[in-house]
This record gives C-alpha cells, structure tokens and sequence, in this order.
C-alpha cells in the first residue's frame, strides 16, 4: 500500500489565536470536511480542498468538531465555553454554553442527541430540548463516542478512566486505564458479534473493550502516545495519529499494517473519508491534509492455485478449477505471496513464512506451516521453489534456503521487471527473468551463471514459456506481444496491444493475451480468434482461461471448436483430437470421430467415439480393423462407414467400386429397400454394360 497526497493547507494565524487543528469531522456522504483551527471553523471541499467558507462565531481556540448523521448540521465546541451548531449550509443557528472550555463533542449515530463534554461536565441536547441535560464527572474528559446503537456514551477522562453512559447520563461501566485516554472509538462493523470500542491510552497503548467492559485481547504496545483512533466505514482498519508524527494504518484488532504519512508535528486528528480509501489529517502545526490510499494487489499465481492478499493480513488460495477457496489468518501485515506446486511463501514485515499442502493430491486444500524464515528480507518480488525463496531487490536476485542461509546471488545488468518459476526438479529450478533493458534470461538456481534468451529492444512486461520449452511469448512496455523460436532466436509472431500473454499448458501450440479490451487465442498459424474480456489474462489450462480483474480472479471458458475445425480441414486429425481434449461439445466429438472414421484414422476415430459412448461404431471399428488385418480393400469400408450413416447410393457405388455387388444388394434387402435396391440394380448393369 502506499499513500498520495491529494490536497493540504496550512491556515495562518488569526485573531490572535494560535492555528491548531485539533479536530476535524466528515459529512456523512463525504463531500465536505469540517475543521477548528485556531478561532475559525473551516469548511473544504474533500474532493479538491477547496475552502468554502471560514466561519466566525468563537472567541478563542476550537477543540472539537462533529456533524449530524443525516448531514444537515454539524457542531463546534471551543475553549470559550460555547457550543455553536450550525447548518450543512454554514449557518449558525443555536449557541448553547457550559462552565468551562468545550473538549469534545459527539452526534448520536440513530438520534439527533449532541453529547458535549468539559473538564468538569457532560451535556446531552436535542432538538425537542429546552434545555441541556448536565451531568457531573470526576475528572476532565478528553474524547467521547456512541456506540453503534445509539443508547450508550462513552466519555475517555484524564484520570484514566472510561465510563459508559445510557441517554438519560448513568454510568453502567467503568473502564479504569494506566494513562489519560485521549481518543476512542466503536468500531461501526453492525455485523460483528460485539460491539467492540478501540481506546487509546497517553500510556502508549491501543486496547480493545466490550460494551460490558470485558477486554478483548490485550493492550497493544505502539511506541507513542495515540491523540487519534478512528475507524474505515466497513469497520475493517482503523488509522492511529500521535506524537510520533505519523498516521499508521492498523487492523481493527490493533495489528500495525503501514505508515500512510508523516506530518511536521503532532498528529491530533485523522479521520477515513466515509466509504472511501481516503484519509483526512489535522496536526499541531494547523496544517490540514487528504490523503488517498492506493492498495496494490499481493499475489501469486501457479497453474490453477490463485493466493491473494485479503484484509492486509489473510492469504487466501483459491483453485481455480474447482473453485474451492481456503483462509490463512497470518495476523500480520502480508507484503509479499508466492506460490509453487505445493509450497506457498508469504512475507510478512520480520519474516517469511513457508507453507506446503498437507497431501500429494491436485485438488487439496489444506496447508500447514512448513518452517519460517527468522529475518526481515526487503524486496520488490518474491519467489518459491521446492526448497529456496528467491528475492529481487532492483538488480539483484538473492536465493535464500528454507533455513534463511543466503546460497548465492545473481546481479544483472539492468532493473528486473518480471520474474517466473518454470519447473524443473528440485533444487535445479529454472527461473524466467525480464529485464528493464530488454534482456531475457534462463536461470537454473544451482548455477551462478545466466543463460541469455532473447535480447529484445524494450522492457518486458511479462513473459511465458510454452509447454515444451520452444517458443517464448514476450509483451513490452509498448504493449506488443512477439513470440520467439528459442533454437533460431526467430521472430515467429507480432501483435499490438497486448498487456499479458499466456501459453496453454495442455497443448504445445496455442496462446492467449489479453489487452484493450480483447481476448486473443493463436493456435498453430490459424488466424486470431477474438472476444470481449476485461482485465488481465494469467493463466491458460486446456479450455479454461485465468484472468484477473482488479483484484478478483475469474475463470473463462472458451470453446476449442474453431481450432479443431481448422485441424479437421487439413485432415490431421492427432492434433484436432489433442485440440477436442482441452473441451468442445459432443456434437464436435461426434464430427471428429465421424470425419476421423472417414479419413480412416481410426485410432483417433475410437478414442472419440468412445468418449461419446457410441458403441454401435465402436463396434463397427472393430470389424473394420479386423478387415484390414485380413488385407481387404479401404474402400470397403468406407462403404461400410456410409451405410452406417445412412447414405446408402453412396455405400452401394462403393461397393461397386470394390466389386462386392452382393453387399449393395444385401444391405438394400436388410433394409426392405426393393425398389432401390431394382433401381440401383439396373444402373449398375447400365453403367457396367456402358
């Protein structure tokens, strides 16, 4: 994940307030953002920051801001005691005031009930009020939140303590903590078990808790004191700002995933922007930015097993065949995955974990760990063999055992831009790398020296081997796809506006790739076969296509009859079988085994009709191949195989023509057919006279 900054502002120093961005609040559809500094409320425009309106109405510094669940007002509490509530139109229209400065204030999720809190007190308001219901506490309250339902308050004091409030303002819980609690929040999650409140401490720690005050887990240690703590909208991450000057993004069970910014001063404010990968922040020095979180796609890919990134810190693997998908909960922030055979590397922040299946069978599910890699190992990309993981870090390819002793390195002349496994036995893997300059290489992992491919004129993109090694598929950085003949170095292919290619693993002969908009299958030197797809192609198995869509894996089916028809029109009827194979319809199975019988190819003629079941013809290649032991003439049975389909003036020539007229006559009396059977009697005698 890496973040970008899309707009910031720093507002100057007015009315002789010093300018502090201690709170800021979204509007409930995210289009505009609330902020105090210094004296004034700021409104933006959150798409571009654009400034709004810059609202007068306090006297001195405002603490806290919060707006309404339905967005129609929001509400600012300041160090000269007033709260002012105002409109999504920047309208002040109520002022309201307690005994001392405003710390925090907080709109009740269900209600229109605003909670505000001092040092000495906390108010509950509503619209239907007169008056404001106050109630007294024993020490200064730093921060509040309401839970998911609306009917309990939680107010986080100086003294360390947490109490849950009901709307009417009883404490029904009391959280005691080892330090000034400075920020809470529920997590908004409605579907999970509890309703689960995240606080954090000035004692350096994040900890869990229950409505009814039981903890969950146990405190989390962060390095610094937390001024912030605030949930995404599905309530999945959480992002926490403090002292250290950093907003951190974290799992909602505290894991520490990344650092999405560092600011010049203390973080007191962070709030996600609702329902997007948005983060708005407020620091010390009044500076307020947005900031977008770009999350790439960890992954790895191996025939038909797909392992994906899922929450920051779960794998899953899916296969792809049969679609069955399983959960690994590493329970930490997973930057890398690579997946071979029955192994499954996963890279987390101080070390690597190895996986492998727990059965030597193509469609298990089920991995255990395998051993574990006790070092923090950086790179750009990450590959597993049987026994090593590979790192590349810019130019260099490290190989790593499974004990984490570093067995050799390889450096290249120039960036490495793609990286594949292509099999081989264990321990002498071969890799498949492209470089930024062009080159690509061969690398067995048991020899130092690379075997150089192909030069081309233009980084690689990605790259592919076919089944037997021969042919090699290339797509640029200017999207052209070429294959090359690896015993001539030959340019045997070029096409334009490729972003992936792949070659089929069941069949030597046929690729496919993908790109502006189109799927494209090449099959031997037929023309192009094309359809609509979008995304990515990835994988190529019999008749199935992998491709993956932002980040969710699809299987295609795409029919093979075209390609066979092609093979059926030269009569090579082995390579349209091995086409048939990887899946067409009966009704193409039944014109292979038909064309085939005719051609006399009869293996391939039984394998076929075997598949379809047709035992009538199997039967018939039975007293065909017996025929032809016996030396009887091919034309005989083509008439036989003419009769069986029902053309029988064709059968009965054919039979003339292999002067066994008694078979014509036969099969014309089997068929109670008399008449034809005089008929094509008469003909023949005219034409045997003629």
């Amino acid at each position: 994940m890496r973040s970008v900054v899309t707009w910031s502002d720093t507002a100057p120093e007015r009315d002789g307030v010093r300018s502090v961005c201690y709170d800021i609040a979204h509007k409930p559809d995210g289009t505009q953002l609330v902020t105090g500094v210094g004296s004034r409320v700021l409104v933006y425009d959150s798409s571009d920051g654009d400034l709004l309106h810059s609202l007068k109405g306090h006297k001195d510094a405002v603490y806290t801001v919060s707006y309404s669940r339905d967005g129609k007002r929001f509400a600012s509490g300041a160090a000269d005691k007033t709260i002012i509530i105002w409109t999504s139109k920047a309208e002040g229209i109520l002022k309201y005031s307690h005994n001392d400065a405003i710390q925090c204030l907080a709109y009740n999720p269900v209600t229109q009930q605003l909670a505000s809190a001092t040092s000495s007190d906390f108010g509950l308001w509503s619209p239907e009020q007169k008056s404001v219901a106050k109630h007294k506490v024993s020490s200064k309250v730093l921060t509040m939140g309401w839970s998911n339902c609306g009917q309990y308050l939680a107010l986080g004091q100086y003294d360390g303590s947490v109490s849950i409030r009901d709307k009417g303002g009883g404490e029904k819980v009391l959280i005691q903590r080892n330090g000034p609690v400075w920020s809470l929040a529920w997590n908004p999650n409605k579907d999970e078990p509890h309703d689960v409140m995240a606080i954090g401490c000035w004692d350096g720690t994040l900890a869990f808790y229950q409505l009814n005050g039981i903890q969950v887990g146990k405190d989390k240690a962060l390095g610094f004191d937390p001024c912030s703590v605030s949930y995404f909208s599905n309530g999945e991450y959480m992002c926490i700002g403090g002292t250290d000057r950093k907003v951190t993004l974290a799992t909602k069970e505290g894991t520490t995933l990344t650092q999405i910014c560092e600011r010049n001063s203390w973080v007191w404010c962070c709030q996600p922007r609702p329902k997007q990968n948005y983060v708005a922040v407020g620091c010390e020095d009044g500076s307020i930015s947005m900031h977008q979180l770009i999350f790439s796609t960890v992954h790895g890919l191996y025939q038909d097993r797909y392992a994906y990134r899922d929450y920051m810190t779960d794998v899953i693997i899916q296969h792809l065949i049969t679609e069955q998908k399983v959960r690994i909960k590493c329970r930490d922030y997973v930057k890398k995955i690579a997946v071979y055979k029955d192994r499954l590397a996963v890279q987390l922040p101080d070390r690597v974990v190895i996986y492998e299946l727990l059965h030597d069978d193509a469609y298990d599910m089920h991995y255990r760990v395998s051993t574990k890699i006790q070092k923090k190992l950086d790179c750009n990309l990450l590959v597993v063999t049987s026994h090593h993981v590979i790192l590349c870090l810019e130019k260099k390819l490290q190989l790593y055992t499974f004990h984490g002793v570093k067995e050799r390195e390889w450096v290249l002349e120039a960036v490495i831009r793609y990286i594949k496994v292509v099999g081989g036995p264990e321990n002498r893997e071969g890799l498949l790398v492209g470089l930024k300059n062009g080159m690509i290489l061969k690398i067995f992992i048991d020899n130092s020296f690379p075997i150089q491919l192909i030069k081309h004129t233009s980084s690689i993109r990605c790259l592919d081997l076919s089944f037997s090694r021969s042919r090699l598929a290339v797509v640029d950085e200017s999207t052209s796809v070429l294959v090359y003949d690896l015993a001539s170095k030959a340019l045997v292919f070029e096409d334009k506006n490729a972003n992936s290619v792949a070659w089929n693993t069941e069949f030597e002969e046929m690729f496919c790739y993908s790109g502006n908009g189109q799927l494209s299958i090449k099959t031997g030197d037929f023309p192009i076969h094309q359809q609509k797809l979008q995304g990515f192609v990835v994988g190529f198995k019999g008749s199935k296509i992998f491709c993956l869509h932002y980040v969710s894996m699809q299987t295609i089916d795409v029919p093979q009859s075209a390609s066979l028809y092609r093979f059926l029109e030269q009569k090579n009827y082995d390579r349209a079988y091995a086409v048939a194979c990887l899946g067409v319809t009966e009704n193409d199975w039944r014109l292979l085994a038909m064309t085939a019988l005719e051609g006399l190819s009869l293996v391939v003629a039984r394998k076929s009709f075997i598949r379809i079941r047709d035992m009538r013809y199997i039967e018939l290649l039975n007293r065909i191949e017996k025929g032809l032991r016996a030396g009887d003439p091919e034309v005989l049975f083509l008439a036989e195989i003419y009769a069986h389909q029902g053309k029988y003036q064709e059968a009965a020539k054919l039979y003339a023509k292999a002067d066994r007229v008694e078979k014509a006559m036969e099969m014309f009396s089997d068929l109670r057919q008399f008449d034809e059977a005089k008929a094509w009697a008469e003909e023949y005698a005219q034409t045997k006279g003629g």
